[in-house]
């Protein structure tokens, strides 16, 4: 059977986590990684017998890497994302994509072009509350929706206004840019593409401008449905909060495991009557799995051909969301999506 020859663009917190699944997988082997520092050997490089580049280009053109995890600072992912699709190579690349609209639209090209499949990691989707709330709505559970409204945030650490995410040209955007990509993301996977969007910036607190480390958003659906979000670097005690609201209830689900609390899932029925409404809660195990099946949605898409979450197109619909809203943050105005 053949299997897989990965190679990793970045080895940061994410690009290990990354290259720790690949190489758990029978059907993977991680042959390379790129990093401008040299890791330092661990067991999983050792007994992989995988070798370092400082240069990207020596794997992305490398002619036995198949798949490429890239998972790079966000000025470098398009640059590298669209060389390895120009070679063949299946890609899976850390959200977002790219810095801004246009890097995703160059990178989007690039895999209308290539043999090989592009995925976007959007890796709260495959969170098990998450699916559940998806499939209660898509079945009707809650009745039609109305509103939306979700936060998501951390504090930060000492010296994180000198990481490159403080950095506007290496980053593009702030902590909309960073986790508030995957508000978007999962509002738009529950609810589809919005026709307005609003937004209004904050520096509060880190020294970052001329990004941001607060953001405030509104988008509104031409069904009338409103959906709000608040994406925040000064979250001291970390926070996933993500609700819907429909004619018959709501839905809301609150942390992602570890330092975000334990996985709930609520279920709100409302009585005829307006009294206390019929509540359900569901937890779920405090494991994050979630990097563990994106990767094998990717693999299972490779292999047979299926569709899998995460597509170009899904990540450019993200990014004409963002670009619009950081456009009404500019100009002070509610922006129209076409």
């Amino acid at each position: 059977m053949h299997k897989f020859q990965v190679g990793v663009i970045g080895y940061g917190l994410i690009g290990k986590r990354r290259a720790e699944i690949a190489a758990s997988d029978p059907s993977c082997e991680l042959r390379c990684v790129a990093d401008i520092q040299k890791p330092k050997f661990t067991p999983l490089l050792e007994r992989n017998r995988t070798r370092w580049e400082k240069d990207w280009r020596r794997v992305t053109r490398d002619p036995k890497v198949d798949l490429l995890i890239v998972s790079t600072p966000n000025s470098f992912l398009a640059p590298i994302a669209c060389d390895a699709l120009r070679q063949g190579k299946h890609v899976l690349m850390e959200k977002p994509m790219g810095r801004n609209l246009k890097d995703a639209i160059q990178i989007y090209q690039a895999s209308r072009k290539s043999s090989g499949k592009l995925k976007i990691g959007f890796n709260h989707r495959y969170h098990p509350a998450i699916q559940k709330a998806r499939r209660l709505l898509q079945n009707g559970a809650i009745g039609k929706p109305i509103n939306l409204r979700a936060q998501y945030g951390h504090g930060g650490r000492e010296g994180y206004e000198k990481e490159w995410r403080g950095n506007a040209k290496m980053a593009g955007g702030g902590e909309l840019t960073d986790q508030g990509i995957h508000l978007i993301d999962l509002i738009q996977w529950f609810c589809g593409q919005p026709s307005e969007a609003a937004a209004m910036l904050q520096t509060a607190y880190w020294p970052v401008r001329p990004i941001e480390d607060n953001g405030f958003a509104l988008l509104k659906y031409r069904s009338g449905l409103i959906a709000s979000f608040h994406s925040s670097w000064t979250q001291w005690k970390n926070l996933f909060r993500f609700e819907i609201f429909g004619t018959k209830g709501f839905l809301t689900i609150e942390g992602l495991s570890g330092s975000y609390g334990h996985p709930t899932l609520t279920v709100g029925l409302k009585r005829k009557e307006g009294s206390v409404p019929e509540i359900v809660k569901e937890k779920f195990k405090d494991e994050d799995l979630t990097w563990k099946k994106e990767w094998e949605d990717f693999i299972l898409a490779i292999s047979h051909r299926k569709k899998y979450w995460g597509a170009p197109e899904e990540g450019v619909a993200v990014m004409r969301t963002l670009d619009a809203l950081y456009r009404s943050h500019r100009y002070r105005t509610i922006v129209e999506m076409k």
